[in-house]
This record gives C-alpha cells, structure tokens and sequence, in this order.
C-alpha cells in the first residue's frame, strides 16, 4: 500500500507550540515523515510511505528578524533528511489592521472591552462616555494558502491513483471537504496537532472505501521524533 502524506506545515507548528510550549526546546526539530510512519494502523497492509508533502510559506521576520534563517534551516534539513519529498510555498502576509479591543470570555469567546471605571472615556466637555469601544491598530499576520495546498496535492494524487491510502496532518475544518471527497477513494488517516479534532472533521470510519482513522499528537510524540543535529551541513537554530 502506497502511503501519500499531506502536511499543513503551520497548523502543524501552532499545534505543537501549543502543546509543547513556545520557549521549550526540543520539539520544533521534527522528523515529520517519521512520525507520521509510527501512526500507520495495522489494518492498512504493507503500508509504506512514498510520498510526503509539506504545505508552509516563508515567514515575514518583521516582528523577529530571526525567524527566516530559522524556517530556512529547517526546510533544507528536512529535503536533505529526506524527512520531506516536496514542498509546496503559499504566501505569508503581514499588514496593519484595527480592531475592536477584547479578551477572552468563556470558552475562549471574545468579549469587546467598553469603557467603564477604573478606565473611562471622557467627551471634550470631560462628561463620563460608558460603554465606548476601544480600537487598536495592530499587526496582522496571515499565512495564506497552505490549506489549498493541502487539498491540492490530496485530491490530485488520489484522483490520479499515485497513491493507496492518504494522511492529512491538520485539524483545519477548512479542510472538510476535500478529506470527505478522498475517503470516496482511498482510505484516510486524520494526525491532528491541536491535541483534539476538530468538529467539522468528525467522520464514520466506514465511509466510503472505509478503513479510514485518526490520530492525535501529544507533546511526547513531537519530543520523540527529532531530525539528526546536524543535517549535513545544516544545523538546528538555537533554541530549538
């Protein structure tokens, strides 16, 4: 069975981060191809990987001017590793955008922050203005494309029959369709980053060809799979 493997390479990063830690060494060095290839199931027989694609896009460096040579490191080490076959550029977009202030409520759910005592807002005549809404100006910054990417590479080499079975690593809801698509085809395996899947994910493992499963990545996992130090000539930024 001929394993294609699809990664969103920034959901894959958060996901960890979020999991790890952002100032924790020891996990950002990821062997992805094989930590992919520890979640294979039994079920699917003689299962080997032979394709992995990695969807990201070159970071900016506007807010830290040492992130491009670290992405760059990592990138070359994982075509050099071999840990990656392919991989796919999007675009990464930073721009200045105003936004309401907020925090988070419950859940997480934004909640706008008016004003009220100890900080008011006052009219030129220095009258109370309860209830005013607060509006930053802020740098946004987006990565644009990889799950198209994703969807992309996933649909083309299943459709074309290049591949047996498919792998997706994202837990990005946009994604829904083009994974329920493939599971008409090939059998799917869903590695979610974000420590849970992501509802609109959800399936029957039955669906389709069947066969499909999903596994979700603990901090271990990221720990447990490290690309050598160096790679070649390529050695991994500090920190990481």
């Amino acid at each position: 069975m001929k394993v294609g493997v699809y990664i969103d390479g920034f959901n894959l990063y958060y996901g960890g981060r979020a999991l790890c830690g952002a100032g924790t060494p020891g996990w950002r060095w990821l062997d992805v191809r094989a930590l992919v290839s520890t979640r294979l199931p039994s079920n699917w027989t003689h299962a080997t990987i032979e394709r992995v694609v990695y969807c990201t896009a070159r970071v900016s460096g506007i807010d830290d001017p040492s992130s491009p040579l670290d992405q760059d490191r990592f990138l070359r080490a994982l075509e050099l590793s071999g840990a990656v076959d392919h991989v796919e550029y999007g675009n990464f977009v930073a721009r200045v955008r105003t936004s309401p202030l907020a925090t988070a409520g419950r859940k997480g759910k934004p909640r706008i922050v008016q004003s009220a005592w100890p900080v008011m807002i006052k009219d030129g005549m220095r009258a109370d203005v309860p209830d005013a809404r607060f509006v930053v100006s802020h740098l946004h910054r987006e990565e644009k494309g990889s799950d198209v990417n994703v969807a992309t590479h996933l649909l083309a080499d299943a459709f074309r029959r290049e591949v047996d079975a498919v792998v997706v690593v994202s837990h990005d809801s946009d994604l829904k369709l083009p994974i329920s698509l493939a599971r008409r085809y090939v059998p799917v395996g869903l590695v979610t980053p974000g420590g849970r899947l992501a509802g609109d994910l959800a399936f029957d493992r039955n669906e389709g060809v069947g066969r499909h499963w999903q596994a979700i990545l603990d901090a271990p996992a990221f720990m447990a799979h490290q690309l050598p130090d160096p790679v070649g000539l390529v050695a991994k930024p500090s920190g990481w």
